[in-house]
């Protein structure tokens, strides 16, 4: 710009001086050539100057840079250099819960208030390595009418399988703390992969996980729900095998250690001590052979040994015992119930295998309702291996039994407000032995899943905006056989819901849940 004002400015003068008067050619070329060392010398000199104003700036937009750099560096230093990611799912609810026994009992709660916070954080230091954990609290509203809100005599809703699923005390606890690593090779082969230990993200997953949504943790929650301490690796193996989205996960964990307590008067520290319950271990795989973004397969086995429950002479001791203290309740009737109270037993070990067909979409371009419709069906089943040594076996049989369960549903867009909610129907059937480990199913009223009959839900979540939502569901479980939301042992026994036993129990025959919930997410 400045180089052309030069030039211009010569142009004018020149063109002044020869209309100011007549003048020869030579005289014309001398003052050409005058000018041309004139303009010369004068861009020489814009020129200079530039490069000093270009270079002064330079200079101190470097000086600006190095500057934001130690505040960003000194910031960061001031947060112990954390890049730590949070997110809150705070849910507030109110379940309206009704149950049916067979001798014609209605227990109910007409309004269960409770809330649930999960706080989540994750942090990566780099493109290898990831930390995420969650921090847990779930309570109803205010102290319990017993003044014991963890019911741990003689239930088990402190049990660290779903010590974070009932709403228990107003104590925070750790739900889910494991780290990852992951590359894009493995050996040479073009198989990304990712190991992982710590506290399991094992609650919630595919498909239970859209009633809710929440994005699917593993693994399938047909089978197993619950929290779990342990490990996995996964290989993706779609590059490999030429199959779309494929990819398998080896996962392994530990639900019970058998440990003597530190300071033990009788054994040394952390010692095995063999008159307690044996190690409970689990080891399988999840795989997806084939996921296209619309149709999915997704498997799932498992095989867990030394599972606990109640052995059959255990519980009809303490039965009766229960039986003697109703009729009669004398101090002596209530001290021998006391000392009558069961205690687990290595019952025996099971099978788990599951498959599972998704579409995300129905048909190809039909309409854009289908095309944002889920539906799924899964099987599942169970086999279990008793432990001789106990009387009763495993679910009230010393041989090996074998259970299954259907699930099917259908999640939608709601047509009122298709954009911002959704609908959803689920049935689910399971058979005289079926038995899922589902302990950690988000339910006050029992796990549907586990399920020894029909179960059936109907449910719409609303989003209000990007943080909040709320939501109504219906669920209703009507059960053919006792002990569907029992441990493994004796406790599980299918007794058909009509017999004699049943009604000794007094066995619940059908439950309800009707819930409501505003959740807040960020």
């Amino acid at each position: 710009m400045k180089k052309s004002i030069v030039v211009l400015s010569a142009i004018a003068a020149l063109s002044t001086t020869s209309f100011a008067a007549d003048v020869s050619n030579e005289a014309m070329l001398k003052q050409i050539e005058m000018l041309k060392a004139q303009i010369a010398a004068l861009e020489s000199k814009f020129e200079k100057t530039e490069k000093a104003v270009s270079d002064e700036r330079f200079t101190k937009l470097e000086k600006q840079v190095q500057s934001n750099k130690k505040l960003a560096l000194g910031a960061k230093k001031q947060s112990a250099s954390d890049n730590i990611k949070w997110d809150i799912d705070f849910r507030t609810q109110v379940d309206n819960i009704q149950y049916k026994t067979v001798n014609g009992n209605k227990p109910k709660n007409n309004a269960l208030l409770t809330n649930r916070l999960w706080l989540g954080a994750a942090y990566a230091p780099n493109d290898n390595t990831v930390f995420k954990g969650k921090i847990s609290y779930n309570k109803a509203w205010g102290d319990t009418a017993n003044h014991s809100q963890s019911n741990t005599t003689p239930g088990y809703a402190d049990f660290d399988w779903v010590t974070n699923e009932n709403a228990t005390d107003n104590t925070l606890k750790v739900k889910e703390a494991y780290w990852l690593y992951k590359d894009k090779t493995i050996g040479g082969l073009d198989i990304p992969w990712t190991v992982s230990v710590g506290r399991r993200p094992s609650t919630d997953g595919l498909p239970i996980n859209m009633r809710n949504m929440q994005k699917a943790n593993s693994p399938l929650s047909h089978v197993v729900d619950v929290e779990f301490d342990g490990y996995s690796l996964k290989l993706d193996t779609e590059k490999v095998l030429g199959l779309p989205g494929s990819w398998i996960k080896i996962c392994g964990g530990r639900g019970l250690t058998n440990a003597t307590p530190r300071f033990d008067m009788f054994s040394p520290a952390y010692s095995t001590d063999n008159s307690k319950n044996a190690d409970v271990d689990m080891l399988g795989f999840i795989a997806v052979p084939y996921d296209d973004g619309q149709y999915s397969i997704h498997l799932n086995y498992a095989h867990a040994w030394d599972l606990i429950g109640f052995d059959g002479a255990s519980l009809s001791s303490f039965n009766t015992a229960y039986q003697t203290y109703m009729t009669t309740p004398t101090a002596a009737n209530a001290y021998a119930m006391q000392m009558a109270i069961p205690s687990f037993k290595s019952v025996g070990n099971i099978d788990y295998a599951t498959i599972l067909l998704k579409a995300y979409g129905i048909g190809d371009g039909i309409s854009d309702y289908l095309d944002d419709t889920t539906v799924f069906a899964s099987f599942a089943m169970s086999k279990t291996d008793p432990n001789a040594n106990v009387p009763g076996g495993m679910l009230g049989s010393t041989e090996s039994e074998t259970g299954h369960s259907i699930w099917v549903g259908v999640n939608a867009p709601c047509p009122i407000s298709p954009n911002d909610s959704r609908i959803g129907v689920e049935w689910n059937k399971g058979s005289k032995y079926w038995r899922s480990m589902t302990y950690g199913e988000d339910s006050y009223a029992g796990s549907k899943i586990a399920a020894r009959g029909t179960a059936w839900e109907i449910y719409r979540n609303q989003k209000i905006n990007n943080a909040l939502s709320w939501g109504l569901s219906y669920t209703n479980i009507k059960y053919d056989y006792t002990g569907s939301n029992s441990f493994f042992g004796a406790d599980g026994t299918p007794y058909d819901i009509n017999s004699v036993a049943a009604q000794q129990q007094d066995a619940v025959k059908e439950a309800q849940d009707i819930r409501a919930y505003v959740r807040y997410t960020f």
